[in-house]
């Protein structure tokens, strides 16, 4: 039993795992949340107990704002058009690969996730976006790539997506290596993604489709912290930490509220960008601090539609496209559509509504440009009338939330995430803001499992 005690800051996915994971191992944990509600970025909340004003404040505390809806905002909130629906911040899917992390994190084998393999429509009928013909011929590609050393990816690191492309890319080769890099990093522009970071990532995946938890993300969450407190943990909400107390080259304890919490171990799982508002920087090297407060995040369009009905084939299925030659940050863009949510297992909406959820990746300044938007919300309603042709005489709603922190951390060449553990001893960083493989929820969870091998 290792008897020690972790302060972990912030409640999102990362720390929830973490807090889980370590207290399996005897820490007595502790999780500092500054909201109400546990689940940081990954948060999904009942609608109707919100606002607009309650709404529009939460959005505003996450980088987030709605530029469009359908009818407008204040129209759907004075008619009460949200009661019945839980609603992800912004769009949600886990990577392939990841399920049996989460229930290793809880030891509950009553998650269950939802599964999609990934489709296209760009003529209305949808196929597999990789067939078994596809995988067939790509397999020496494939091959490669899961058999290739660490040393081989990592001189990779340094080679952008584009470059490899232009040597590798061929047939349907080339259409997976425009679209699963950007997937991977929430970035268009293949010039600034890594070829190491996005193979590494793969294999990390598997090469499987995308999962949503049925009971929605919440039902995650629940059980983690429920995991966390039969064994002894706590999780304190509306408690922000204001302060990690550091005495010379070592993380002691923190300070929320205004009441110190000693420990032997801080984990931080709030934005690396914000590390320096509550840890002083004069413990930090330089150029660390520099580097730390340069980082960049991602951004995105995203679009909950609320649909009368829906041709049933569609339910359970995640659709990608790519959009050519728009003028965002590397001329092309690309995102989902995702049925999984239209099931009612998914917890999202009450048996009589449907849902559906999209995103399209775009830069942080984009995702703050109304006119770049209106663009890409134009292609979101395009693609969805490429699947549901008459959508809009089914619409309930629709609600487009654009955000500039869909990823913590950018993954690109100039963009390298941190490692986990920091220049102060006992002080560690998680979330999907480090060095772990995956992007958003599969990032979290890595890194919150890689947290656990260093403590």
């Amino acid at each position: 039993m290792v008897n020690k005690k972790v302060c972990i800051i912030g409640a999102g996915i990362g720390g929830l795992t973490a807090g889980a994971l370590l207290s399996k191992q005897g820490y007595k944990v502790n999780i500092f949340e500054k909201e109400s509600l546990i689940g940081g970025r990954a948060l999904t909340i009942d609608m109707s107990s919100f606002t607009l004003e309650s709404y529009k404040d939460l959005l505003s505390r996450f980088n987030m704002y709605v530029p469009f809806s359908e009818p407008a905002l204040e129209t759907i909130f004075k008619e009460k058009m949200l009661d019945g629906y839980h609603l992800n911040l912004g769009f949600h899917v886990f990577g392939g690969g990841i399920t049996s992390n989460i229930k290793n994190a809880t030891s509950d084998k009553n998650i269950e996730m939802m599964k999609s393999r990934l489709y296209v429509s760009e003529d209305g009928n949808p196929s597999f976006f990789v067939t078994t013909g596809d995988k067939i011929k790509m397999l020496p590609n494939i091959l490669r790539l899961f058999l290739a050393g660490k040393k081989t990816i990592k001189q990779l690191d340094k080679v952008s997506l584009a470059d490899t492309i232009k040597k590798y890319g061929k047939g349907k080769m080339k259409l997976v290596l425009e679209f699963n890099p950007r997937l991977i990093t929430t970035v268009n522009n293949l010039d600034n993604i890594s070829t190491g970071e996005v193979f590494r990532t793969q294999r990390k995946m598997k090469l499987r489709g995308v999962r949503y938890p049925s009971k929605g993300i919440k039902k995650i969450c629940d059980t983690l912290v429920d995991f966390i407190k039969q064994n002894g943990g706590e999780i304190y909400l509306k408690t922000p930490v204001t302060k990690i107390i550091i005495d010379g080259d070592k993380a002691t304890g923190v300070v929320a509220c205004g009441k110190e919490y000693t420990c032997d171990v801080v984990v931080s799982n709030i934005l690396v960008q914000d590390l320096f508002n509550i840890a002083d920087e004069k413990h930090f090297p330089g150029e660390y601090v520099s580097k730390m407060k340069s980082f960049r995040g991602t951004g995105s369009l995203c679009a909950y539609y609320s649909l009368k009905q829906i041709d049933s084939d569609l339910i359970g299925r995640t659709f990608l496209f790519i959009e050519r030659n728009i003028g965002v940050d590397g001329n092309d863009a690309v995102g989902m559509i995702d049925f999984m949510v239209s099931s009612h297992d998914a917890g999202l909406s009450s048996s009589d509504k449907i849902l559906v959820q999209s995103y399209i990746i775009c830069t942080p300044k984009e995702a703050r440009d109304e006119k770049i938007l209106a663009t890409l919300r134009s292609i979101l309603d395009k693609k969805l009338s490429k699947l549901i042709p008459d959508f809009q005489s089914k619409l309930n709603w629709a609600i487009y939330p654009a955000v500039w922190h869909l990823d913590g951390v950018a993954k690109t060449l100039n963009n390298e995430k941190p490692e986990i553990k920091t220049s102060i001893d006992n002080l560690y960083i998680i979330g999907d803001c480090v060095k772990a493989p995956g992007v958003g929820f599969n990032c979290a969870i890595n890194s919150a499992i890689n947290l656990t091998t260093m403590i």
